[in-house]
């Protein structure tokens, strides 16, 4: 598995603005988001098999590429309905009002220039953004697309989800970023801002750069 960095994010409270009602107004489809715990029967949380190698993830790519997947408007298809929605929105994986199990979305967190000498490990670490990653990276077994909830559940592969199927297959473009994240990790022995990771944007700059796939 991908080892999640060994400085866990403050639990304070985050207080994240609510996005306008749109997603998820109807009662029924708060449900579906979660709503009420597990309805599906699910866990809240998940113990993830250890990894060879203890790689982590790339944080430059998760905000730039991950991070607004889960921002955007989607459509998704819910016990043959398909509607607009956002995974991060109120009554889904919002870190306010959601239900949705374990990952959580804070929706104001912003990026930041990772190559400023100023934006310390540390000082990244306190940031919402970074409570997104490490939730997100939460949900993945690293190296394995497949066993990773973050796109078994959306996907629907072996798995229920309360928000129903949000990408129709894994040809989805947003399905092929969160692949190429999961695999491909920093290198090992180096952590989640390792400039290593920059190749896997061209060009090889996280902040001009576009998000490489393959």
């Amino acid at each position: 598995m991908t080892q999640a960095s060994p400085e866990a994010p403050a639990r304070a409270p985050w207080r994240v603005p609510l996005r306008a009602a749109g997603a998820c107004l109807a009662a029924a489809w708060l449900a579906s988001c979660g709503g009420g715990g597990n309805p599906l029967g699910n866990p809240s949380t998940i113990t993830n098999p250890s990894g060879a190698t203890g790689q982590r993830l790339s944080y430059a790519y998760f905000q730039k590429c991950i991070n607004p997947i889960f921002l955007a408007a989607l459509p998704i298809t819910h016990n043959g309905t398909t509607i607009v929605n956002t995974c991060a929105g109120s009554g889904c994986h919002d870190t306010v009002a959601g239900t949705g199990g374990a990952f959580r979305i804070a929706t104001g967190a912003t990026p930041l220039d990772v190559t400023d000498p100023a934006n310390t490990p540390d000082a990244i670490r306190d940031t919402d953004m970074y409570k997104n990653f490490y939730s997100a990276q939460g949900e993945v077994v690293g190296g394995s697309t497949t066993q990773s909830r973050l796109l078994a559940k959306p996907l629907l592969i072996n798995v229920l989800h309360g928000g129903g199927q949000i990408f129709a297959n894994d040809q989805d473009p947003n399905v092929k970023l969160i692949e190429y994240w999961i695999t491909h990790p920093s290198p090992s022995g180096q952590d989640e801002f390792s400039t290593a990771t920059y190749n896997m944007f061209t060009p090889a700059d996280p902040n001009t750069g576009t998000c490489n796939t393959n």
